[in-house]
Formats: structure tokens, sequence, C-alpha cells
């Protein structure tokens, strides 16, 4: 077990769930349902890659560590890139400002970082220690 990885796909899920429900009850009293919408998600994709960390720490030591690793931190860096983009344009629109639509040009990035940690993962799978 890589045990960094399983504690940060926890702490990263119980992140996720109070951004869910503070999205769901205090964040629509401030912003349209688009801006809601853009919000939930940043939020759905951070919980599926926080279970996909988990995961991927619990596949540790069962697969090719270079591979789960190298997946574990693409899953990393596709949340920080992914759902952190879309926070901070919800906190630009929140806010009442367009100031933050930018960090919309980097959520492609944390796409890419998704898929790509999937692929290490499937090839860590596959490529058994």
């Amino acid at each position: 077990m890589h045990k960094r990885f399983v504690t940060t796909g926890a702490s990263l899920g119980a992140i996720a769930v109070a951004l869910g429900a503070f999205g769901a009850h205090g964040l629509k009293k401030i912003v349209d349902a688009d801006t809601v919408q853009t919000f939930q998600t940043g939020v759905q994709y951070q919980m599926y890659h926080s279970l996909a960390l988990l995961l991927t720490g619990l596949l540790y030591e069962k697969c090719s560590q270079q591979m789960t690793r190298i997946a574990g931190i693409l899953f990393i860096t596709g949340i920080i890139l992914f759902s952190g983009s879309l926070y901070l344009l919800v906190a630009g629109r929140a806010g009442g400002s367009n100031s933050l639509d930018k960090a919309g040009i980097i959520t492609p990035l944390g796409g890419v970082s998704f898929i790509a940690g999937w692929v290490f993962l499937f090839l860590g799978a596959i490529k058994n220690r």
C-alpha cells in the first residue's frame, strides 16, 4: 500500500463532500444555475479521482510501482488543474467578476492528466510486479 496516496485520496474525498454540500446549499444563493453546475462538475471529478487515488494506493504493492506512482501523481495533478480551475472560475463569478475566467484555460490540462492517470493505472495493472 502506498500510504501517501491513500491518505491524500481520503483527504481530497472529504474535501469534495464538504465542497459538494456548500455547492448544493450555499452557492445557489450567490450565483446562477450554470455556475453552480460548473462547480458541481469540479466536485464530481474531484470525488471520482479521489477514489481513483485510493485505488492506486491500494494497488501499489500488487502492480508496477513505477506505473502506479505516475498514475497517482497524475490523478493529484488532474484534481488540482481540472477541479481547481473550475473552483477559481466560480469564485470569480461569485465575487461578481469575470477576472478569473481565464482559469478555464487550465481545465483541459487537468482532463488530460486524468486520462493519462487512468492509462498509467491500466499499464501498472497489466504489468504485475
